[in-house]
């Protein structure tokens, strides 16, 4: 059976770090009190001492640079996709040829 993940917010992530560093409650007692993983817990003290509040923050699925993403190309002009198309056909002749064991000069 497939596990499902669970994301928690920073908040329910941050109360698991004061259980564990100002309570004094261990790993396994916080991760049994809170019903979560203990190695999440130990992830999450970790990323907060090493980052803060920050650290807690959900990660994924954000970009990083100004120009989020791949970089958009303008199309090729038809005389520009045809010189491609025709180049792109000689390297796959070329290819079979050797594919064969062919040689071609």
């Amino acid at each position: 059976m497939k596990r499902l993940q669970h994301t928690h917010s920073a908040i329910s992530k941050y109360k698991a770090v004061q259980m564990y560093l100002e309570c004094g409650l261990g790993y396994k007692r916080v991760a049994k009190e809170l019903n979560i993983p203990e190695a999440s817990i130990r992830r999450w003290v970790k990323y907060y001492e090493n980052e803060g509040m920050a650290g807690l923050e959900e990660k994924r699925g954000k970009s990083k640079g100004l120009n989020k993403g791949r970089p958009r190309k303008d199309p090729l002009s038809p005389e520009e996709e045809l010189i491609r198309l025709r180049a792109e056909n000689e390297y796959l002749k070329k290819l079979w040829a050797l594919q064969r064991g062919e040689r071609k000069p």
